[in-house]
């Protein structure tokens, strides 16, 4: 009587594992859904990889938590991962395509889509709780297209499957698309220091144009700074401490605004032939320099005619040149205004004796 019970459980569950194959089948490719898309953990991601039609590549690699990689070149922005990642977890699906539009979106998606391969760190053992013998491993790719006619909606099309989805995430009016460049410069963090002021032994800001306005700040010894002035070398005795202060606490977090790439429109060749505007170079505590050089941008049009000092330089933004020369962008003077003050800001209406340096 036993035998034939657990008989009868086991063809019970049979069954019901057959009928749920077969309801499963009949759904086909219509069956999606937001689970199919979604990634529900993404603290377990570890790499995502993106590519489109012109043979555009983003690699972005976690190194660490809100530490990324960009192709294995550059840091990548962990504001901008952070939103990827807020995406693949709240996406939803709106709505499968119409029928009677599945075959045009279909071939657009062919030919415009972009497609993003996720990784995530998975345990051979996951059982109750255990977790053993992790390792890497691809669990989701789709391919991501453009926007629905209202923008509300973003085309989207699961591996594997062949009919498209429209996605969305709830509250949230746009598309999605651009969350997905396969653009490497759209992805870089765009720190050009970050650095505490217990970790800075020098501070050199160099006017070429200028040399009286140059000076290198040095410290010392814990807690204590020197001021020289660098054409003629002099020691500055007695300088504004607080602005000084000030100064050696603004390299956290300093950031420029964009890169420049586009030879054509903004001339970089030419413009880093000139003579730069500053040179700007902190060498930290472990011996590790950074140096930026900055360029006058040419004023634009309209702010050249209503400027009343008539400048025929940008009076908001610097070119830069960084990145040990291989990076050229654009920063703000809001930013910079503090950072690149000359000598004079620096020194007491009544300064005193100086110490010519030998």
């Amino acid at each position: 009587m036993k035998r034939n019970k657990i008989v009868f459980i086991i063809t019970i569950l049979l069954i019901a594992f057959a009928c749920y194959f077969i309801y499963k089948s009949s759904k086909g490719v219509s069956s999606l859904t937001t689970d199919d898309f979604v990634i529900s953990d993404t603290s377990l991601v570890t790499k995502i990889f993106l590519t489109d039609k012109q043979n555009n590549k983003v690699l972005l690699e976690k190194n660490a938590p809100g530490d990324w990689t960009v192709n294995k070149k550059f840091s990548a922005s962990s504001d901008l991962v952070s939103i990827l990642l807020k995406t693949m977890l709240r996406i939803e699906v709106k709505s499968p395509v119409a029928k009677a539009a599945r075959d045009n979106v279909v071939r657009r998606l062919s030919s415009v889509a972009k497609k993003a391969e996720i990784y995530q760190t998975v345990y051979r053992i996951d059982f109750w709780g255990i977790h053993l013998f992790p390792h890497e491993k691809l669990v989701k790719t789709f391919y991501v297209g453009d926007a629905t006619q209202d923008n509300l909606g973003t085309y989207m099309l699961l591996d594997g499957s062949d009919d498209p989805y429209i996605m969305h995430i709830p509250g949230f009016r746009g598309f999605l698309n651009s969350r997905f460049s396969t653009l490497e410069n759209d992805w870089r963090d765009h720190t050009l220091f970050n650095i505490e002021m217990a970790n800075i032994k020098s501070v050199q800001l160099a006017f070429p144009s200028s040399p009286d306005s140059s000076f290198i700040i040095n410290n010392v010894a814990p807690g204590k700074y020197t001021l020289t002035a660098l054409k003629p070398k002099i020691v500055i005795p007695d300088y504004d401490t607080i602005k000084l202060l000030k100064l050696l606490t603004s390299f956290v977090d300093v950031k420029f605004e964009s890169l420049v790439t586009d030879n054509i429109i903004h001339n970089k060749d030419s413009i880093i032939m000139t003579t730069p505007f500053h040179i700007l170079t902190i060498t930290e505590m472990n011996g590790k320099a950074i140096t930026i050089k900055t360029f006058h941008k040419s004023a634009p049009g309209d702010q050249e005619e209503i400027d009343q000092s008539n400048s025929i330089y940008d009076l908001d933004r610097l070119f830069v040149q960084f990145n040990q020369g291989k990076d050229f962008g654009l920063i703000q003077f809001y930013i910079f205004d503090n950072i690149l003050r000359p000598l004079t800001y620096y020194l007491k209406p009544a300064t005193g004796k100086v110490n010519n340096v030998k």
